[in-house]
């Protein structure tokens, strides 16, 4: 199908949504991609990750981009060759990019109940507003995973521990936004959240001003 959903998060910032329905074969077809980019996705065993790969280069044409406008740099992280901020996800049938003037990270990720189980590994200032009994516990806490996977993407330094470094302020489930910091060798920094869901997946793009 086509782009899914954009949102602009103010004038610097859009956030390009696509779900992915195509066969590998539609999306092979549409794309120019560099010989490192080539040689990536047909390394990848799961057609998923093929097709979730494809379709973030499919959210870069939307942008006005092409593959050889994406690096990455040794840690993993992109870059796009005109300055730009840009971060990438994709999860399942689900994949989005965010450009910006600024620093920015996002992340989709599917709303499952094993999150519960997990929670102790990344969560832990967080433990003061959560409660077990909440009948949206599970929409909540993938909201905060992705908001970490998020400010992890951002940060893109060695050693980030989500529990100890990330931290997500109180929210509502009324609302779609809250403020998250990152801890770091006695350094604090503050951060504004955005998050929402669709179709059984959560989602969440962080920056220092939307």
């Amino acid at each position: 199908m086509p782009l899914y959903k954009s949102l602009v998060l103010n004038s610097q910032t859009i956030v390009k949504i696509w779900k992915i329905t195509e066969s590998k074969d539609f999306f092979s077809d549409k794309l120019v991609l560099k010989p490192e980019s080539l040689e990536r996705v047909n390394g990848m065993k799961s057609e998923l990750h093929q097709r979730g790969f494809l379709s973030v280069r499919m959210l870069l044409a939307e942008f006005g981009y092409v593959d050889e406008d994406l690096v990455y740099d040794t840690f993993g992280k992109p870059h796009l060759k005109d300055g730009k901020y840009i971060s990438i996800t994709h999860s399942y049938t689900f994949s989005a990019v965010v450009v910006s003037s600024r620093a920015v990270g996002v992340d989709i990720e599917k709303q499952r109940e094993k999150i519960i189980k997990i929670a102790p590994k990344f969560i832990g200032y967080e433990t003061t507003y959560l409660s077990e009994n909440d009948p949206v516990l599970i929409h909540k806490l993938t909201w905060i995973w992705c908001i970490k996977e998020s400010l992890y993407k951002l940060y893109a330094t060695s050693g980030m521990v989500f529990k100890k470094h990330f931290l997500v302020l109180p929210f509502g489930t009324e609302s779609n936004n809250t403020s998250a910091w990152i801890i770091h060798d006695n350094h604090r920094s503050k951060y504004k959240a955005v998050f929402m869901e669709f179709e059984g997946f959560g989602c969440a793009v962080v920056g220092p001003n939307f």
